[in-house]
């Protein structure tokens, strides 16, 4: 049950990992930017901020399911430090940008607050886990990963959920409000399950 939770986790984070392409490959009138005003989706910052997030967010969701994977880590500890590096450093780049482009998301101060407060756990839990690896804390930095990728799965729960609350509610503004939360806080209290003391065993 383990393995098959892994290879799904793993499945999509690799199909939403790549989803940035898209914005790369079509018209970007579409999604999300849709519900976004021409003079926002003119301005530099914000696309500079927008790109930031969705390309270097997706190399961290792409990669960062490989560093739980026990053989990976016994086999090839390089590798594993090589990805978990790769992995701190699009985190932070995503993760700032990402605090930018939320004080701008649809549905005002109630996904703001949401997309915000994600923002701060996901990059806050990254700098934690990092740190406490370079200080030889291993337990420690597995924990704060964990808690690092729940974070960063939330782009993979929001294209589940997203869908789902616009059929229940028949539009857009007002399901992107809920999942601005829903999207992240299963996610963490799973993660906080994980980490407990009973289930961080299993694990390893």
């Amino acid at each position: 049950m383990k393995k098959v939770s892994w290879i799904t986790i793993g499945v999509l984070s690799t199909l939403v990992g790549l989803y940035p392409i898209i914005y790369f490959s079509i018209d970007r009138a579409f999604g999300l930017l849709s519900t976004k005003s021409a003079e926002l989706l003119s301005d530099k910052l914000w696309n500079i901020a927008f790109y930031g997030h969705i390309v270097f967010g997706g190399l961290a969701l792409l990669i960062g399911w490989l560093q739980f994977s026990q053989k990976l880590r016994i086999k090839n500890i390089n590798l594993h430090r090589t990805i978990g590096k790769t992995y701190v450093i699009s985190v932070l780049i995503s993760g700032i940008c990402g605090l930018f482009i939320a004080l701008y998301a649809t549905g005002g101060i109630i996904s703001i607050t949401g997309f915000f407060t994600m923002g701060i756990i996901w990059l806050s839990s990254t700098i934690l886990g990092f740190k406490a690896i370079k200080n030889g804390d291993v337990e420690s930095h597995k924990k704060f990963m964990i808690f690092s990728y729940a974070a960063c799965f939330a782009a993979v729960t929001l294209r589940i959920w997203l869908p789902i609350l616009i059929i229940i509610m028949g539009e857009f503004t007002g399901a992107y409000r809920i999942v601005s939360w829903l999207c992240w806080v299963p996610n963490i209290i799973i993660a906080s399950f994980i980490v407990s003391k009973k289930l961080t065993p299993k694990l390893n």
